[in-house]
Protein backbone atom coordinates (compact mmCIF):
# COMPACT_ATOMS: atom_id res chain seq x y z
CA UNK A 1 0.00 0.00 0.00
CA UNK A 2 3.04 2.29 0.28
CA UNK A 3 3.78 4.86 2.93
CA UNK A 4 0.75 7.00 2.22
CA UNK A 5 -1.80 4.60 3.56
CA UNK A 6 -0.18 3.48 6.79
CA UNK A 7 0.11 5.36 10.03
CA UNK A 8 1.49 3.94 13.25
CA UNK A 9 -0.94 3.36 16.08
CA UNK A 10 -0.87 6.00 18.77
CA UNK A 11 -0.75 4.90 22.35
CA UNK A 12 -0.34 5.90 25.93
CA UNK A 13 -0.31 9.00 28.07
CA UNK A 14 2.33 10.82 30.04
CA UNK A 15 2.45 12.06 33.58
CA UNK A 16 3.95 15.40 34.50
CA UNK A 17 7.30 13.66 34.83
CA UNK A 18 7.20 12.81 31.13
CA UNK A 19 6.97 9.06 31.56
CA UNK A 20 5.49 7.46 28.46
CA UNK A 21 2.13 5.80 28.86
CA UNK A 22 -0.80 5.76 31.26
CA UNK A 23 -0.36 2.80 33.55
CA UNK A 24 -3.31 0.62 34.36
CA UNK A 25 -3.75 -2.34 36.63
CA UNK A 26 -4.32 -5.45 34.59
CA UNK A 27 -6.99 -8.07 35.48
CA UNK A 28 -5.33 -11.47 35.43
CA UNK A 29 -7.67 -14.42 35.03
CA UNK A 30 -6.52 -17.30 37.24
CA UNK A 31 -5.78 -20.65 35.64
CA UNK A 32 -5.66 -23.72 37.83
CA UNK A 33 -3.56 -26.65 36.74
CA UNK A 34 -2.20 -29.90 38.05
CA UNK A 35 0.68 -32.18 37.21
CA UNK A 36 0.47 -35.92 36.89
CA UNK A 37 3.17 -38.22 38.28
CA UNK A 38 4.18 -41.84 37.90
CA UNK A 39 2.63 -44.32 40.31
CA UNK A 40 4.80 -45.53 43.17
CA UNK A 41 3.11 -47.42 45.99
CA UNK A 42 3.71 -46.85 49.68
CA UNK A 43 4.01 -43.70 51.76
CA UNK A 44 5.48 -43.30 55.19
CA UNK A 45 5.16 -40.48 57.67
CA UNK A 46 8.69 -39.11 58.17
CA UNK A 47 9.79 -36.72 60.87
CA UNK A 48 12.65 -34.39 61.53
CA UNK A 49 13.81 -32.13 64.35
CA UNK A 50 15.87 -29.00 64.82
CA UNK A 51 18.47 -29.20 67.58
CA UNK A 52 19.09 -25.96 69.46
CA UNK A 53 22.42 -25.11 71.06
CA UNK A 54 23.03 -23.53 74.46
CA UNK A 55 24.30 -19.98 74.96
CA UNK A 56 26.04 -18.29 77.86
CA UNK A 57 24.97 -15.01 79.29
CA UNK A 58 27.44 -12.14 79.40
CA UNK A 59 27.32 -12.07 83.20
CA UNK A 60 28.56 -15.66 83.49
CA UNK A 61 25.16 -16.82 84.74
CA UNK A 62 23.55 -20.18 84.07
CA UNK A 63 23.31 -21.48 80.51
CA UNK A 64 19.86 -21.27 78.92
CA UNK A 65 19.00 -23.85 76.21
CA UNK A 66 17.19 -22.29 73.24
CA UNK A 67 15.95 -23.82 70.00
CA UNK A 68 16.69 -21.48 67.10
CA UNK A 69 13.78 -20.75 64.75
CA UNK A 70 14.51 -22.10 61.28
CA UNK A 71 14.34 -19.59 58.45
CA UNK A 72 14.73 -19.47 54.71
CA UNK A 73 13.27 -21.75 52.04
CA UNK A 74 12.35 -25.30 53.08
CA UNK A 75 15.17 -27.78 52.57
CA UNK A 76 14.80 -30.88 50.41
CA UNK A 77 14.54 -33.01 53.56
CA UNK A 78 11.83 -30.76 54.99
CA UNK A 79 9.83 -30.82 51.76
CA UNK A 80 10.08 -34.61 51.64
CA UNK A 81 9.07 -35.08 55.26
CA UNK A 82 6.18 -32.59 55.17
CA UNK A 83 4.67 -33.84 51.92
CA UNK A 84 5.04 -37.51 52.87
CA UNK A 85 3.34 -36.87 56.18
CA UNK A 86 0.46 -35.00 54.57
CA UNK A 87 -0.11 -37.50 51.76
CA UNK A 88 0.11 -40.47 54.14
CA UNK A 89 -2.49 -38.98 56.49
CA UNK A 90 -4.82 -38.06 53.65
CA UNK A 91 -4.51 -41.48 52.02
CA UNK A 92 -5.46 -43.37 55.19
CA UNK A 93 -8.43 -41.08 55.86
CA UNK A 94 -6.91 -39.16 58.76
CA UNK A 95 -8.47 -35.81 57.84
CA UNK A 96 -7.54 -34.11 61.12
CA UNK A 97 -3.96 -35.32 60.86
CA UNK A 98 -3.58 -34.16 57.28
CA UNK A 99 -5.18 -30.78 58.01
CA UNK A 100 -2.81 -30.28 60.96
CA UNK A 101 0.10 -30.39 58.53
CA UNK A 102 -1.22 -27.39 56.55
CA UNK A 103 -1.02 -23.65 57.17
CA UNK A 104 -4.83 -23.38 57.21
CA UNK A 105 -6.07 -26.24 59.34
CA UNK A 106 -9.75 -25.23 59.34
CA UNK A 107 -10.03 -24.76 55.57
CA UNK A 108 -8.11 -27.96 54.86
CA UNK A 109 -10.25 -29.98 57.26
CA UNK A 110 -13.45 -28.66 55.68
CA UNK A 111 -12.25 -29.43 52.15
CA UNK A 112 -10.89 -32.87 52.93
CA UNK A 113 -14.03 -33.80 54.88
CA UNK A 114 -16.20 -32.76 51.93
CA UNK A 115 -13.93 -34.73 49.60
CA UNK A 116 -14.42 -37.89 51.64
CA UNK A 117 -18.16 -37.36 52.03
CA UNK A 118 -19.38 -35.93 48.73
CA UNK A 119 -17.05 -37.24 46.04
CA UNK A 120 -17.67 -40.95 46.73
CA UNK A 121 -14.05 -41.68 45.86
CA UNK A 122 -12.75 -44.96 47.31
CA UNK A 123 -9.43 -46.81 47.18
CA UNK A 124 -7.62 -43.48 47.03
CA UNK A 125 -3.87 -43.78 46.38
CA UNK A 126 -1.62 -40.72 46.48
CA UNK A 127 1.76 -41.01 44.81
CA UNK A 128 4.46 -38.33 44.97
CA UNK A 129 6.28 -37.25 41.86
CA UNK A 130 9.58 -35.47 41.36
CA UNK A 131 10.15 -32.53 43.69
CA UNK A 132 10.91 -29.10 42.19
CA UNK A 133 12.13 -26.86 44.97
CA UNK A 134 9.33 -26.42 47.49
CA UNK A 135 6.78 -27.92 45.11
CA UNK A 136 5.83 -31.57 44.77
CA UNK A 137 3.48 -32.89 42.08
CA UNK A 138 1.51 -35.97 43.01
CA UNK A 139 -0.92 -38.30 41.33
CA UNK A 140 -4.27 -39.54 42.60
CA UNK A 141 -5.78 -42.86 41.58
CA UNK A 142 -9.18 -43.88 42.92
CA UNK A 143 -12.51 -45.50 42.20
CA UNK A 144 -15.79 -43.59 42.03
CA UNK A 145 -18.58 -45.68 43.57
CA UNK A 146 -22.22 -44.58 43.61
CA UNK A 147 -25.37 -46.70 43.88
CA UNK A 148 -23.76 -49.79 42.43
CA UNK A 149 -21.96 -47.97 39.63
CA UNK A 150 -18.16 -47.74 39.70
CA UNK A 151 -15.46 -46.25 37.50
CA UNK A 152 -11.75 -45.57 37.94
CA UNK A 153 -10.74 -41.94 38.30
CA UNK A 154 -7.27 -40.44 38.33
CA UNK A 155 -5.74 -37.00 38.11
CA UNK A 156 -2.70 -34.99 39.12
CA UNK A 157 -2.25 -32.13 41.57
CA UNK A 158 0.53 -30.33 43.41
CA UNK A 159 1.70 -29.47 46.93
CA UNK A 160 3.74 -26.44 47.97
CA UNK A 161 5.66 -26.47 51.24
CA UNK A 162 5.94 -23.19 53.16
CA UNK A 163 7.69 -22.19 56.38
CA UNK A 164 5.65 -20.74 59.24
CA UNK A 165 7.35 -17.58 60.40
CA UNK A 166 6.86 -17.64 64.17
CA UNK A 167 8.25 -21.12 64.78
CA UNK A 168 9.96 -22.07 61.52
CA UNK A 169 7.82 -25.18 61.05
CA UNK A 170 7.28 -26.38 57.49
CA UNK A 171 3.67 -26.98 56.41
CA UNK A 172 1.63 -27.53 53.27
CA UNK A 173 0.55 -24.20 51.82
CA UNK A 174 -3.17 -24.85 51.64
CA UNK A 175 -5.12 -24.16 48.47
CA UNK A 176 -8.39 -25.80 47.34
CA UNK A 177 -6.50 -26.95 44.23
CA UNK A 178 -4.56 -29.40 46.43
CA UNK A 179 -7.69 -31.56 46.49
CA UNK A 180 -8.22 -31.21 42.73
CA UNK A 181 -6.69 -28.67 40.31
CA UNK A 182 -10.14 -27.52 39.18
CA UNK A 183 -11.21 -26.47 42.68
CA UNK A 184 -11.30 -22.88 43.88
CA UNK A 185 -12.39 -21.56 47.26
CA UNK A 186 -15.83 -22.87 48.19
CA UNK A 187 -15.99 -25.43 45.34
CA UNK A 188 -16.69 -29.12 45.98
CA UNK A 189 -16.30 -32.46 44.22
CA UNK A 190 -19.71 -34.13 44.21
CA UNK A 191 -20.85 -37.46 42.79
CA UNK A 192 -24.56 -38.00 42.24
CA UNK A 193 -27.38 -37.30 39.86
CA UNK A 194 -26.33 -34.24 37.88
CA UNK A 195 -28.41 -31.22 38.65
CA UNK A 196 -28.44 -30.24 34.98
CA UNK A 197 -29.30 -32.61 32.13
CA UNK A 198 -26.70 -32.76 29.38
CA UNK A 199 -27.23 -30.81 26.17
CA UNK A 200 -26.34 -31.28 22.55
CA UNK A 201 -25.43 -27.77 21.47
CA UNK A 202 -25.67 -27.11 17.74
CA UNK A 203 -24.70 -24.19 15.55
CA UNK A 204 -27.10 -22.02 13.56
CA UNK A 205 -27.31 -24.72 10.85
CA UNK A 206 -27.66 -27.72 13.16
CA UNK A 207 -24.02 -28.89 13.27
CA UNK A 208 -23.02 -30.26 16.70
CA UNK A 209 -20.63 -28.15 18.76
CA UNK A 210 -18.24 -30.04 21.02
CA UNK A 211 -15.36 -28.94 23.21
CA UNK A 212 -13.11 -31.45 21.48
CA UNK A 213 -13.66 -29.90 18.06
CA UNK A 214 -14.00 -26.31 19.29
CA UNK A 215 -11.84 -26.00 22.44
CA UNK A 216 -12.73 -22.36 23.12
CA UNK A 217 -16.36 -23.38 23.56
CA UNK A 218 -15.57 -25.74 26.46
CA UNK A 219 -16.54 -23.39 29.29
CA UNK A 220 -19.29 -21.92 27.11
CA UNK A 221 -20.89 -25.35 26.66
CA UNK A 222 -20.66 -25.98 30.42
CA UNK A 223 -22.46 -22.69 31.01
CA UNK A 224 -25.10 -23.46 28.39
CA UNK A 225 -25.78 -26.81 30.05
CA UNK A 226 -26.12 -25.15 33.44
CA UNK A 227 -28.56 -22.55 32.15
CA UNK A 228 -30.51 -24.52 29.55
CA UNK A 229 -30.11 -28.21 30.46
CA UNK A 230 -33.61 -28.49 31.86
CA UNK A 231 -35.20 -26.23 29.23
CA UNK A 232 -33.66 -28.29 26.41
CA UNK A 233 -35.63 -31.35 27.55
CA UNK A 234 -32.86 -33.77 28.47
CA UNK A 235 -32.62 -36.09 31.48
CA UNK A 236 -29.76 -36.01 33.98
CA UNK A 237 -27.19 -38.76 34.41
CA UNK A 238 -24.91 -39.69 37.33
CA UNK A 239 -21.64 -37.76 37.35
CA UNK A 240 -18.66 -36.65 39.37
CA UNK A 241 -18.68 -32.88 39.07
CA UNK A 242 -17.01 -29.76 40.34
CA UNK A 243 -19.82 -27.81 41.96
CA UNK A 244 -18.88 -24.14 42.03
CA UNK A 245 -19.50 -21.82 44.93
CA UNK A 246 -19.95 -18.91 42.51
CA UNK A 247 -21.48 -20.72 39.54
CA UNK A 248 -23.34 -18.94 36.80
CA UNK A 249 -26.59 -20.43 38.10
CA UNK A 250 -25.88 -19.20 41.61
CA UNK A 251 -25.18 -15.72 40.27
CA UNK A 252 -28.37 -15.80 38.23
CA UNK A 253 -30.48 -16.76 41.25
CA UNK A 254 -28.87 -14.26 43.60
CA UNK A 255 -31.19 -11.41 44.51
CA UNK A 256 -28.36 -9.10 45.49
CA UNK A 257 -25.32 -10.01 43.42
CA UNK A 258 -24.82 -10.73 39.75
CA UNK A 259 -21.17 -10.86 38.82
CA UNK A 260 -21.21 -12.60 35.46
CA UNK A 261 -17.69 -11.38 34.78
CA UNK A 262 -16.42 -13.89 37.34
CA UNK A 263 -19.10 -16.60 37.27
CA UNK A 264 -17.80 -20.06 36.37
CA UNK A 265 -20.04 -23.00 35.48
CA UNK A 266 -20.01 -26.38 37.19
CA UNK A 267 -17.78 -28.90 35.43
CA UNK A 268 -18.27 -32.61 34.77
CA UNK A 269 -15.15 -34.67 35.50
CA UNK A 270 -16.52 -38.20 35.07
CA UNK A 271 -19.79 -39.70 33.88
CA UNK A 272 -20.91 -42.89 35.61
CA UNK A 273 -24.14 -43.19 33.66
CA UNK A 274 -25.02 -40.81 30.83
CA UNK A 275 -28.19 -38.83 30.78
CA UNK A 276 -30.23 -38.06 27.69
CA UNK A 277 -29.18 -34.75 26.13
CA UNK A 278 -31.61 -32.17 24.91
CA UNK A 279 -30.78 -30.18 21.78
CA UNK A 280 -29.97 -26.49 22.13
CA UNK A 281 -29.55 -24.28 19.09
CA UNK A 282 -27.00 -21.46 19.30
CA UNK A 283 -26.13 -18.55 17.02
CA UNK A 284 -22.59 -19.86 16.40
CA UNK A 285 -21.44 -20.36 12.81
CA UNK A 286 -19.33 -23.55 12.86
CA UNK A 287 -17.11 -22.48 9.96
CA UNK A 288 -16.37 -19.11 11.53
CA UNK A 289 -15.79 -20.76 14.91
CA UNK A 290 -13.25 -23.08 13.28
CA UNK A 291 -11.47 -20.07 11.79
CA UNK A 292 -11.47 -18.30 15.17
CA UNK A 293 -9.99 -21.38 16.89
CA UNK A 294 -7.30 -21.65 14.22
CA UNK A 295 -6.32 -17.97 14.29
CA UNK A 296 -6.18 -17.59 18.08
CA UNK A 297 -4.16 -20.81 18.37
CA UNK A 298 -1.45 -19.17 16.24
CA UNK A 299 -1.04 -16.41 18.81
CA UNK A 300 0.11 -16.43 22.41
CA UNK A 301 -2.65 -14.43 24.15
CA UNK A 302 -5.32 -13.59 21.62
CA UNK A 303 -9.11 -13.40 21.90
CA UNK A 304 -11.68 -12.58 19.23
CA UNK A 305 -15.46 -12.29 18.90
CA UNK A 306 -17.52 -11.97 15.72
CA UNK A 307 -21.13 -10.71 15.77
CA UNK A 308 -23.86 -10.00 13.23
CA UNK A 309 -24.68 -6.25 13.42
CA UNK A 310 -28.18 -6.56 11.98
CA UNK A 311 -29.30 -8.94 14.76
CA UNK A 312 -26.69 -9.05 17.52
CA UNK A 313 -26.11 -12.79 17.04
CA UNK A 314 -22.68 -14.02 18.18
CA UNK A 315 -21.13 -15.99 15.33
CA UNK A 316 -17.78 -16.97 16.83
CA UNK A 317 -15.67 -16.53 19.96
CA UNK A 318 -12.23 -17.95 20.72
CA UNK A 319 -9.20 -17.60 22.99
CA UNK A 320 -5.59 -18.71 22.59
CA UNK A 321 -5.89 -20.50 25.95
CA UNK A 322 -9.26 -22.22 25.53
CA UNK A 323 -9.13 -24.10 28.82
CA UNK A 324 -8.51 -20.94 30.82
CA UNK A 325 -10.45 -17.80 31.59
CA UNK A 326 -12.87 -16.76 28.83
CA UNK A 327 -11.33 -13.37 28.02
CA UNK A 328 -13.45 -13.07 24.88
CA UNK A 329 -16.68 -12.79 26.92
CA UNK A 330 -15.55 -12.09 30.47
CA UNK A 331 -12.29 -10.18 30.13
CA UNK A 332 -11.86 -6.77 31.73
CA UNK A 333 -9.03 -4.89 30.01
CA UNK A 334 -8.32 -1.29 29.06
CA UNK A 335 -9.34 -1.04 25.36
CA UNK A 336 -6.92 1.74 24.39
CA UNK A 337 -7.73 3.82 21.34
CA UNK A 338 -10.60 1.62 20.16
CA UNK A 339 -12.52 3.56 22.83
CA UNK A 340 -12.17 6.62 20.61
CA UNK A 341 -15.12 5.34 18.58
CA UNK A 342 -17.38 6.02 21.56
CA UNK A 343 -15.55 9.22 22.50
CA UNK A 344 -15.94 10.47 18.92
CA UNK A 345 -19.69 9.88 19.02
CA UNK A 346 -19.77 12.02 22.17
CA UNK A 347 -17.73 14.85 20.66
CA UNK A 348 -19.77 14.78 17.45
CA UNK A 349 -23.08 14.96 19.34
CA UNK A 350 -21.85 17.84 21.48
CA UNK A 351 -20.55 19.71 18.42
CA UNK A 352 -17.03 19.60 19.83
CA UNK A 353 -15.80 17.97 16.63
CA UNK A 354 -16.79 17.62 13.00
CA UNK A 355 -15.41 15.13 10.51
CA UNK A 356 -13.74 17.73 8.28
CA UNK A 357 -13.56 20.60 10.71
CA UNK A 358 -10.25 21.87 12.02
CA UNK A 359 -9.29 20.08 15.23
CA UNK A 360 -6.22 20.49 17.46
CA UNK A 361 -3.66 17.68 17.58
CA UNK A 362 -0.67 19.16 19.43
CA UNK A 363 2.37 17.21 20.65
CA UNK A 364 1.25 17.61 24.25
CA UNK A 365 -1.80 18.54 26.25
CA UNK A 366 -2.08 18.85 30.04
CA UNK A 367 -5.24 17.95 31.91
CA UNK A 368 -5.80 17.20 35.58
CA UNK A 369 -2.12 17.53 36.36
CA UNK A 370 -0.96 14.98 33.77
CA UNK A 371 0.92 15.76 30.59
CA UNK A 372 -0.40 13.63 27.75
CA UNK A 373 1.35 13.07 24.42
CA UNK A 374 1.06 11.17 21.17
CA UNK A 375 3.18 8.24 20.10
CA UNK A 376 6.58 9.60 19.04
CA UNK A 377 5.28 13.03 20.08
CA UNK A 378 3.79 13.64 16.66
CA UNK A 379 1.43 16.51 15.93
CA UNK A 380 -0.92 17.42 13.11
CA UNK A 381 -0.75 21.11 12.30
CA UNK A 382 -3.97 22.65 10.98
CA UNK A 383 -5.46 19.16 10.73
CA UNK A 384 -9.06 17.98 10.77
CA UNK A 385 -10.82 15.66 13.17
CA UNK A 386 -10.80 13.05 10.37
CA UNK A 387 -7.00 13.14 10.35
CA UNK A 388 -6.80 12.95 14.14
CA UNK A 389 -9.11 9.93 14.29
CA UNK A 390 -7.31 8.12 11.47
CA UNK A 391 -3.87 8.65 13.02
CA UNK A 392 -5.26 8.04 16.53
CA UNK A 393 -4.16 11.36 17.99
CA UNK A 394 -4.50 11.20 21.78
CA UNK A 395 -4.25 14.94 22.37
CA UNK A 396 -7.09 15.65 19.93
CA UNK A 397 -9.45 13.87 22.32
CA UNK A 398 -7.99 14.84 25.67
CA UNK A 399 -7.93 18.50 24.65
CA UNK A 400 -11.73 18.42 24.77
CA UNK A 401 -11.91 17.02 28.33
CA UNK A 402 -12.32 20.46 29.90
CA UNK A 403 -15.53 20.94 27.90
CA UNK A 404 -17.06 17.70 29.18
CA UNK A 405 -18.60 16.62 32.45
CA UNK A 406 -17.00 13.86 34.49
CA UNK A 407 -19.88 11.52 33.66
CA UNK A 408 -20.19 12.43 29.95
CA UNK A 409 -18.35 9.36 28.62
CA UNK A 410 -20.09 7.06 31.10
CA UNK A 411 -23.51 8.26 29.99
CA UNK A 412 -22.63 8.04 26.30
CA UNK A 413 -21.37 4.48 26.68
CA UNK A 414 -24.41 3.37 28.64
CA UNK A 415 -27.17 5.27 26.87
CA UNK A 416 -26.04 4.85 23.25
CA UNK A 417 -23.80 1.77 23.14
CA UNK A 418 -25.54 -0.24 25.90
CA UNK A 419 -22.29 -0.79 27.79
CA UNK A 420 -21.59 -0.82 31.51
CA UNK A 421 -25.19 -1.27 32.64
CA UNK A 422 -24.75 -4.85 33.91
CA UNK A 423 -27.86 -6.05 32.09
CA UNK A 424 -26.70 -8.10 29.12
CA UNK A 425 -28.08 -11.63 28.97
CA UNK A 426 -26.24 -13.34 26.14
CA UNK A 427 -26.99 -16.90 27.33
CA UNK A 428 -23.72 -17.46 29.24
CA UNK A 429 -21.76 -15.33 31.74
CA UNK A 430 -20.31 -12.13 30.28
CA UNK A 431 -18.88 -8.78 31.31
CA UNK A 432 -20.78 -5.87 29.82
CA UNK A 433 -17.96 -3.34 29.98
CA UNK A 434 -17.05 -0.81 32.64
CA UNK A 435 -16.89 2.96 32.16
CA UNK A 436 -16.77 4.49 35.63
CA UNK A 437 -17.29 8.17 36.32
CA UNK A 438 -13.83 9.67 36.83
CA UNK A 439 -12.32 13.10 37.32
CA UNK A 440 -9.20 15.05 36.48
CA UNK A 441 -6.42 13.12 34.73
CA UNK A 442 -8.21 9.76 34.93
CA UNK A 443 -11.22 11.25 33.21
CA UNK A 444 -8.95 12.54 30.43
CA UNK A 445 -7.27 9.15 30.14
CA UNK A 446 -10.64 7.41 29.84
CA UNK A 447 -11.34 9.33 26.63
CA UNK A 448 -8.55 7.36 24.96
CA UNK A 449 -9.47 4.01 26.55
CA UNK A 450 -7.14 4.07 29.52
CA UNK A 451 -7.87 5.21 33.08
CA UNK A 452 -10.54 2.99 34.59
CA UNK A 453 -12.26 1.97 31.33
CA UNK A 454 -12.50 -1.81 30.91
CA UNK A 455 -13.71 -3.85 27.92
CA UNK A 456 -13.37 -7.22 26.20
CA UNK A 457 -13.60 -8.39 22.56
CA UNK A 458 -17.35 -9.01 22.88
CA UNK A 459 -17.88 -5.41 24.00
CA UNK A 460 -15.74 -3.96 21.23
CA UNK A 461 -17.37 -6.15 18.58
CA UNK A 462 -20.66 -4.71 19.80
CA UNK A 463 -19.31 -1.16 19.46
CA UNK A 464 -18.42 -1.74 15.81
CA UNK A 465 -21.78 -3.44 15.26
CA UNK A 466 -23.59 -0.44 16.76
CA UNK A 467 -21.84 1.89 14.33
CA UNK A 468 -22.63 -0.39 11.40
CA UNK A 469 -26.31 -0.93 12.25
CA UNK A 470 -26.93 2.54 13.66
CA UNK A 471 -28.38 1.26 16.91
CA UNK A 472 -27.31 -0.99 19.79
CA UNK A 473 -28.49 -4.59 19.58
CA UNK A 474 -27.43 -6.68 22.55
CA UNK A 475 -25.18 -9.57 21.45
CA UNK A 476 -26.55 -13.02 22.23
CA UNK A 477 -25.53 -16.66 21.88
CA UNK A 478 -28.94 -18.26 22.48
CA UNK A 479 -32.16 -16.82 21.13
CA UNK A 480 -34.35 -15.15 23.77
CA UNK A 481 -37.24 -17.23 22.40
CA UNK A 482 -35.74 -20.28 24.16
CA UNK A 483 -36.29 -18.92 27.66
CA UNK A 484 -38.36 -15.76 27.10
CA UNK A 485 -35.64 -13.54 28.53
CA UNK A 486 -35.49 -9.87 27.64
CA UNK A 487 -32.44 -8.60 25.79
CA UNK A 488 -30.90 -5.32 26.91
CA UNK A 489 -31.58 -2.17 24.93
CA UNK A 490 -29.98 1.25 24.87
CA UNK A 491 -32.06 4.20 26.11
CA UNK A 492 -31.42 6.26 22.99
CA UNK A 493 -30.07 6.15 19.46
CA UNK A 494 -27.52 8.32 17.75
CA UNK A 495 -28.76 10.70 15.11
CA UNK A 496 -28.37 9.69 11.50
CA UNK A 497 -25.76 12.41 11.08
CA UNK A 498 -23.67 11.08 13.95
CA UNK A 499 -23.87 7.50 12.69
CA UNK A 500 -22.87 8.62 9.21
CA UNK A 501 -19.93 10.59 10.61
CA UNK A 502 -18.68 7.61 12.63
CA UNK A 503 -18.87 5.32 9.61
CA UNK A 504 -16.98 7.93 7.61
CA UNK A 505 -14.25 8.15 10.26
CA UNK A 506 -13.87 4.37 10.61
CA UNK A 507 -13.86 3.85 6.84
CA UNK A 508 -11.19 6.52 6.38
CA UNK A 509 -9.07 4.85 9.08
CA UNK A 510 -9.38 1.57 7.16
CA UNK A 511 -8.27 3.06 3.85
CA UNK A 512 -5.83 5.80 4.92
CA UNK A 513 -5.10 5.46 8.63
CA UNK A 514 -3.73 3.03 11.17
CA UNK A 515 -5.97 0.16 9.96
CA UNK A 516 -4.90 0.16 6.30
CA UNK A 517 -2.94 -3.07 6.18
CA UNK A 518 -5.47 -5.34 7.96
CA UNK A 519 -8.41 -3.92 5.98
CA UNK A 520 -6.78 -3.71 2.55
CA UNK A 521 -8.85 -5.20 -0.25
CA UNK A 522 -11.92 -5.87 1.89
CA UNK A 523 -14.26 -3.72 -0.19
CA UNK A 524 -15.99 -0.41 0.44
CA UNK A 525 -18.56 -1.37 3.09
CA UNK A 526 -16.16 -1.52 6.00
CA UNK A 527 -14.51 0.51 8.75
CA UNK A 528 -12.08 -0.02 11.60
CA UNK A 529 -10.27 1.43 14.60
CA UNK A 530 -6.99 0.30 16.10
CA UNK A 531 -5.89 0.56 19.71
CA UNK A 532 -2.98 -0.01 22.05
CA UNK A 533 -3.40 -0.08 25.82
CA UNK A 534 -0.43 0.16 28.12
CA UNK A 535 -0.47 -2.01 31.24
CA UNK A 536 1.77 -1.93 34.30
CA UNK A 537 4.43 -4.62 34.24
CA UNK A 538 4.21 -5.26 30.50
CA UNK A 539 7.00 -4.41 28.07
CA UNK A 540 4.54 -4.13 25.20
CA UNK A 541 0.96 -2.81 25.26
CA UNK A 542 -2.13 -4.87 24.54
CA UNK A 543 -3.08 -4.59 20.88
CA UNK A 544 -6.76 -4.01 20.04
CA UNK A 545 -8.79 -3.92 16.83
CA UNK A 546 -12.48 -3.32 16.24
CA UNK A 547 -14.05 -3.29 12.79
CA UNK A 548 -17.06 -4.09 10.61
CA UNK A 549 -17.38 -5.43 7.11
CA UNK A 550 -20.81 -5.88 5.61
CA UNK A 551 -22.97 -7.67 8.19
CA UNK A 552 -19.99 -8.80 10.26
CA UNK A 553 -18.43 -6.94 13.19
CA UNK A 554 -15.39 -8.02 15.18
CA UNK A 555 -13.48 -7.19 18.32
CA UNK A 556 -10.06 -8.63 19.11
CA UNK A 557 -7.21 -8.20 21.58
CA UNK A 558 -3.70 -9.63 21.59
CA UNK A 559 -2.26 -9.16 25.05
CA UNK A 560 1.27 -7.76 24.94
CA UNK A 561 0.87 -7.68 21.17
CA UNK A 562 1.98 -4.07 20.64
CA UNK A 563 0.21 -1.87 18.09
CA UNK A 564 -3.30 -3.08 17.37
CA UNK A 565 -3.00 -2.77 13.61
CA UNK A 566 -0.04 -5.13 13.63
CA UNK A 567 -1.24 -7.68 16.20
CA UNK A 568 -5.04 -7.85 16.51
CA UNK A 569 -5.70 -6.44 13.03
CA UNK A 570 -4.50 -9.49 11.08
CA UNK A 571 -6.64 -11.70 13.32
CA UNK A 572 -9.76 -9.71 12.46
CA UNK A 573 -8.81 -9.66 8.78
CA UNK A 574 -8.61 -13.47 8.77
CA UNK A 575 -12.07 -13.66 10.33
CA UNK A 576 -13.57 -11.33 7.71
CA UNK A 577 -12.02 -13.38 4.90
CA UNK A 578 -13.41 -16.56 6.47
CA UNK A 579 -16.83 -14.96 6.48
CA UNK A 580 -16.91 -14.20 2.77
Amino acid sequence: MGKRGRASERKGINSITGTTGAKNAKVHPGVLGGAAAVVVCGLGLAAYSLIGGGSSGDDGGPTVDEKPVAAGPPTAAEVRATTQGFLAAWEKGDVAGAAALTDDRAAAKTALTAYAKDSHLTKVKLTPGKRAGAKLPFSVTSTVSYEGKTKPFSYGSELTVVRRKHDGKTLIGWQPSVVHPELKEGDRLVTGEAGDPPIKAVDRDGAELTAKKYPSLGTVLDSLREKYGEKAGGTAGVELRVVRKGSAKAAEKSATTKDDAKATPDKTLLTLSPGTPGTLKTTIDASLQSAAEKETAKRKQASVVLVKPSTGEILAAANSKPAGFNTAFQGSLAPGSTMKVITSSLLLEKKLAGVDKKHPCPKYVTYGGWKFQNDDKFEIKDGTFRASFARSCNTAFISQAKKLQNDSLTKQSQEVFGLGRDNWSIGVPSFDGGIPVQSDAQMGASLIGQGGVRMNPLNMASVAATVKSGTFKQPYLVSPDVDNRTLATAPRKMSGATVGALRDLMHYTAVAGTAVEPMSGLGSDMGAKTGSAEVDGQKKPNGWFTAYRGDLAAGAVVQEGGHGGESAGPLVRAMFLAGQ
